[in-house]
């Protein structure tokens, strides 16, 4: 049938008179549907086309049939092919797009060879990178498989105001590459101080594994912070802005978000390359960010590069442009990779808990890392004896021997605080035993120790003895009986293999452990009264991978993903990851180990001493510093390693644990003589000093050396001491304020961007600059002045360089002060083999005392000033003191506080004066002798109950 469309078109009135006949045929209403098909056939095929293209994305990481890897079979429609063809062209361009820095990598596995069918297969871009930094699999370099734009990620249903900030639900319908993922997460802003936001994203629906640190409770929103939120709803994004500045913080929209049960990542835009933290590595103190993966999972390791070490500190500190500067902690405490490439940009991947991470805003660097001690805990405040000399070694054999080394140190006037032992003075290795025919004598000698004001310290490891006869070993059977030791899959008493043989390991997660370990330190205390504790061992170490009945095969031992971690495997040299403590699996709980064993050891010293605890942990995580400080590990008597050294406790001091050193002369391998000196005058302003070595190597304790060696290593102890009045303001500052003690350059010069990278200079507090030798057979060394006057510590005389202000004899001493400026702000410095270069800064006020043999003695001698001036005459400067040991003086009001200020009103009249008495710089100057002088200056003091206020006001 045809049908006839008749169309009347009404005419206006001054249309033609001819008459017309109605558009009327077959033909026109031929093409006229042929258009309304044509329309709805190009409108199917738009349709088609836009389906196809978004299937691609609903389901982007199914694996491609056989059939489809193979091609097209010879009955595809050519239009549909083309189709593809088209959406793969658009792809590909959009893929192609993306700068080599942006790319995030898709397929993070080791070891494997990335193909473009595996790429393809999560439906991600593969493009070979054009640089010899590239990798097609697994590990630091571009990546060749990496996200496109369009890859499937959350998007915000909903959010809404709350009384802390604001709550929102995220929502994916799109399956990823990894199992059982989470679709639908709620997300939680607290706005708890202007300085300090905290973002979680949690799963509503199940409880996961948190972090069992306690950290603050916010109870209302902050009223006018320093940041601003910004939310990008489809895909998900997180944006946080300096409020100040609008520079951009945190930008999660450049990568996709993973919520999986055991695959969590978000990436970020870093505002600067200058990243600090992300702690335990050994590294340079400013991180590379070229292509760097760091991996956070607690490792017996000797100090090696891009490994994962003792311990898990998920921080960073960044310095923007201009100076200002953030911080970011990421609380969580499984096994992960922390990828920094150079957009710059961050990628956080961990395989447990949640996502629940802190920004802190600063804006100085100091004043951020006060932000996170806010919210980790502020270190503790040291014993006093914390900050002497201490001496140890693996291998003095007999405690006669140890004995002898002391008087050695004494005979010789080298002033020594506490003597250790390590683990050959236990019976066969069991703790709380000792060797009763090789360290018979060790009650005496700690007998002797504590009569010549020196302390003791024992080694611990947390692995205990399993095989000896059932009632011959108390710890390990009264252990069983109350159920503190690790079970495995099966609930058996997990076994593995430590120095004494086949152990258990104590689970400190549960309080009863804590109670059994406090009963065993007491018990040994009793026969041997030793002062502190040296954890070691912790992370928690193994000789064995696992455990003596090897580890399940299960997805908590091999997870989807495994982190870059040493060994491959989570159980690599460690318990299970399925092994079971009270609170959770080890997979969750293993680098909380260190800090758990911490704070049970802290505990159980206060009670038994009365006083403050001193343990030295070798594993740590954040909070750490509230319960003992650590040593930087088994490093090598080798020069790179007295280098990374101070980049070590730079870093610890950033991450809330200023107890920190590095062992002395290296604890591997024989020391050399001039680099012991040399380590020895870095040491004595290591926070926390110890020279430590190993099994069956030579000694290398001071009185081991030469004359020339032994007297310098003598001078720069006693300097030490010296400045005891100084170390011990700058704990309490940390412990109050959490303030750093050895203090990065950049900390006191943030606009200057050339303090951004130095790790071969440090600070102690605001104003002692130390610089020492770290290359052997040289007598110089370079430093890098900031803008300031500063002042050589020990040969003072005011004659100010034009630029910089270093202030230095203008003709040559016998000592060799010499000067050569090689650029704008860095020096050539005479520095003969028992000299370290010390500098001061102008404005400072400096305590110091008359050095002795160990710090009681050294306490007791009168106080002295140091002050260095200003050019217009001004100084400031305090001193914290209580009675060294008692818990808690602060708190408690049981301390002196004395402020010291220098003013110049008349500096014609007083100037000699006042040269002639702080040699305008440096020379001491008595406390009481300032009091007798009060006809010249005004002094102030407040009193408070058991508390002594004081300032001193010094008026020139």
């Amino acid at each position: 049938m045809v049908f006839s469309l008749c169309l009347k078109v009404a005419e206006p009135e001054e249309a033609s008179l001819i008459p017309r006949r109605p558009l009327c045929s077959v033909t026109t209403g031929l093409v006229i549907i042929g258009c309304l098909l044509l329309l709805l056939c190009g409108g199917w095929l738009l349709g088609t086309m836009f389906w196809l293209h978004g299937s691609s994305n609903n389901e982007p990481h199914k694996p491609p049939s056989p059939a489809a890897a193979g091609g097209q079979t010879p009955s595809s429609n050519t239009t549909q092919t083309g189709v593809h063809v088209a959406a793969a062209s658009t792809r590909q361009e959009a893929c192609s797009l993306i700068p080599e820095t942006w790319r995030f990598d898709c397929y993070p596995e080791r070891y494997i060879v990335v193909t473009k069918e595996l790429c393809e297969a999560r439906n991600c871009c593969f493009i070979p990178a054009s640089s010899s930094t590239s990798h097609p699999s697994g590990g630091n370099g571009i990546p060749w498989c990496f996200y496109p734009p369009d890859f499937p990620s959350y998007s915000l249903r909903s959010i809404n105001n709350t009384s802390l900030g604001q709550k929102g639900t995220l929502v994916k319908e799109v399956k990823t590459y990894y199992p059982e993922d989470i679709f639908t997460l709620e997300l939680e802003m607290r706005y708890e101080t202007n300085t300090r936001l905290r973002v979680r994203i949690t799963d509503p629906s199940e409880p996961r594994f948190e972090v069992p640190v306690s950290v603050p409770t916010a109870t209302m929103n902050a009223e006018n912070p320093d940041y601003v939120v910004e939310l990008s709803k489809n895909p998900f994004g997180l944006i946080v802005k300096r409020k100040s500045t609008g520079m951009v913080l945190v930008n999660t929209t450049v990568a996709p978000l993973f919520y999986a049960n055991q695959f969590l990542q978000f990436s970020t835009v870093l505002p600067t390359p200058f990243i600090y933290g992300l702690g335990e590595h050994r590294s340079t103190f400013l991180h590379d960010v070229h292509w760097n993966t760091l991996t956070m999972w607690a490792r017996d390791v000797p100090p090696t590069e891009k490994t994962n070490l003792y311990g898990a500190h998920p921080f960073y500190l960044a310095m923007e442009e201009g100076g200002n500067s953030h911080g970011f902690f990421m609380l969580n405490s499984n096994a992960m990779d922390v990828a920094l490439q150079p957009a710059p940009a961050l990628t956080w991947r961990t395989i447990g808990g949640i996502l629940d991470f802190y920004i802190f805003l600063g804006p100085e660097p100091g004043s951020v890392i006060q932000q996170y001690m806010e919210v980790i805990g502020y270190p503790a405040m040291p014993i006093y004896w914390a900050m002497g000399y201490h001496l140890c070694r693996w291998g003095y054999k007999t405690s006669n021997s140890t004995w002898d080394v002391v008087r050695s140190l004494r005979n010789y006037g080298i002033p020594q605080d506490v003597q250790w032992n390590d683990i050959d003075y236990m019976d066969k290795f069991m703790d709380f035993t000792y060797d009763p025919t090789n360290f018979g004598t060790l009650p005496d000698l700690v007998k002797d120790l504590h009569a010549h004001d020196q302390r003791y310290v024992i080694i611990l490891d947390p692995g205990i003895s399993s095989t000896q006869p059932e009632g011959s070993y108390w710890p390990y059977d009264e252990g069983l009986k109350r159920g503190v030791f690790m079970k495995d899959d099966e609930n058996r008493t997990l076994i593995g293999k430590v120095w004494p043989g086949l152990t258990a390991y104590p689970d400190f997660s549960d309080e009863v452990t804590h109670e059994w370990w406090y009963d065993n330190l007491q018990k040994f205390h009793q026969k041997v009264p030793f002062d502190g504790l040296w954890i070691d061992m912790n992370e928690p170490s193994n000789f064995l991978d696992g455990s003596t009945h090897d580890c399940p095969s299960n997805h908590w031992e091999y997870p989807p993903y495994t982190p870059s971690v040493l060994g491959d495997l989570l159980r690599a040299k460690t318990v299970c990851a399925s092994a079971q403590q009270k609170l959770s699996l080890h997979y969750n709980l293993h680098s909380l180990y260190g800090l758990m064993e911490a704070k049970a050891s802290a505990s159980a010293l206060k009670r038994i001493t009365a006083k403050r605890p001193f343990v030295i942990s070798r594993s740590t995580f954040p909070s750490q510093g509230m319960y003992s400080g650590h040593w930087l590990g088994d490093n090598r008597s080798q020069w790179k390693d007295l280098y990374t050294s101070i980049a070590g406790i730079l870093t610890f001091n950033l991450l809330g644990i200023p107890l920190v050193g590095a062992d002395v002369c290296g604890f591997s391998e024989e020391p050399q003589e001039e680099m012991c000196v040399r380590w020895t005058q870095l040491g004595a302003f290591y926070p926390f000093t110890r020279n430590h070595n190993a099994l069956d190597m030579k000694p290398q304790d001071p009185t081991a050396f030469s004359p020339l060696a032994r007297t310098a290593m003598k001078q720069a102890l006693l300097l030490r001491y010296s400045l005891f009045p100084l170390l011990y303001t700058l704990f309490h500052h940390a412990h109050v304020h959490g303030h750093t003690v050895a203090r990065p350059l950049m900390f006191e010069f943030p606009k200057d961007v050339k303090t951004y990278g130095i790790d071969k200079q440090f600070l102690w507090g605001q104003s002692l600059l130390v610089t020492p030798v770290l290359n052997p057979g040289v007598d110089s060394v370079v430093g890098y002045f900031p803008e300031a006057l500063w002042y050589d510590y020990y040969t003072v005389r005011a004659t100010p360089t034009k630029r910089h202000h270093l202030a230095v004899n203008s003709t040559p001493l016998p000592s060799g002060v010499l000067l050569e400026i090689i650029e704008n702000g860095s020096y050539v410095l005479h520095a003969p083999l028992d000299k370290i270069n010390l500098h001061l800064r102008e404005g400072s006020i400096t305590p110091t005392q008359t050095p002795n043999l160990t710090l009681w003695v050294s306490s007791g001698q009168p106080l002295h000033l140091v002050s260095a001036l200003t050019e217009d005459g001004s100084a400031t400067g305090d001193l914290f003191w209580d009675d060294g040991e008692s818990i808690d003086t602060f708190e408690t009001n049981q301390y002196a506080y004395i402020v010291f200020n220098v003013t110049k009103v008349l500096a014609l009249t007083f100037f000699f004066f006042f040269f002639f008495f702080l040699n305008y710089a440096t020379r001491p100057v008595n406390i009481k002798q300032i009091q007798q002088y009060k006809d010249y200056f005004s002094l102030t003091k407040t009193h408070q109950t058991r508390q002594r206020r004081a300032e001193i006001q010094v008026t020139l």
